[in-house]
């Protein structure tokens, strides 16, 4: 998959082109669908905190692309609430006697 960004003009020919070809097999039609669908200036710009993401690849050890990857799959998650590990008894395990 490619992804181009063009400018008006540019998406103009590009649809006449593929309009003056004789037969348009469901590949190309789809493709002057698709065209005729996308609009790149409606999307906002991405923007990154670029010295953040430097700062912490350093301080982990790995690349700024992992550490996009990483900022990518981040979602707001409610913290676990912390388990209290039961206490385990010393010794021998006891046994109650029946009264009686």
């Amino acid at each position: 998959m490619w992804i181009v960004r063009l400018t008006d003009k540019q998406l103009e020919v590009l649809r006449a082109l593929l309009r003056a070809q004789e037969h348009l097999g469901p590949a190309l039609q789809r493709s002057l669908q698709a065209l005729d669908l996308a609009r790149w200036d409606e999307l906002p710009e991405a923007e990154l905190p670029w010295q953040e993401v430097a700062r912490k690849a350093k301080s982990q050890g790995v690349s700024e692309a992992d550490v996009v990857w990483d900022l990518c799959g981040r979602h707001a998650e409610q913290p676990k609430p912390a388990r209290r590990a039961k206490p385990r008894r010393k010794g021998k395990a006891r046994t109650r006697k029946a009264s009686g």
